[in-house]
């Protein structure tokens, strides 16, 4: 129930999201900007509760749960990111598939230590 509830919600917050970013026109071009918005934001966020877990005193096992697997695994989305770079191989995009792959990756993980290192700061 903790996790299915953490995915409810961050399902709906995905989808408001990127519906969000898709009528705010920062999706001009072929580059997958709400997905890849919605995926850098759950690594800072999974960063950011993995952090304050760590402290100990701030969020027991149950919260853990619920923001890490369910919240940010419903909130974030690999299977779209797969098919929108499966679209660009076949579109013989590989640029675009080079750079939207590259950029997830390397800056999801910066994103994730960023939301790590805060909660040491905090």
């Amino acid at each position: 129930m903790i996790v299915g509830t953490g995915s409810f919600i961050g399902g709906v917050a995905r989808f408001l999201t990127s519906r969000v970013v898709h009528n705010l026109s920062i999706t001009s071009g072929s580059f997958p900007f709400a997905t890849f918005i919605v995926n850098i934001t759950g690594c800072f966020l999974i960063g950011l509760f993995y952090g304050l877990a760590e402290r100990g005193h701030i969020m027991n096992e149950e919260w853990r749960i619920f923001l890490t697997v369910g919240l940010c695994g419903g909130f974030t989305t690999f299977s779209a990111f797969s098919g929108e770079n499966v679209s660009f191989l076949k579109e013989s995009n590989f640029l675009l598939f080079l750079t939207y792959t590259g950029l997830s990756v390397f800056t999801g993980i910066a994103a994730t230590y960023l939301g790590n290192l805060t909660t040491r700061l905090i």
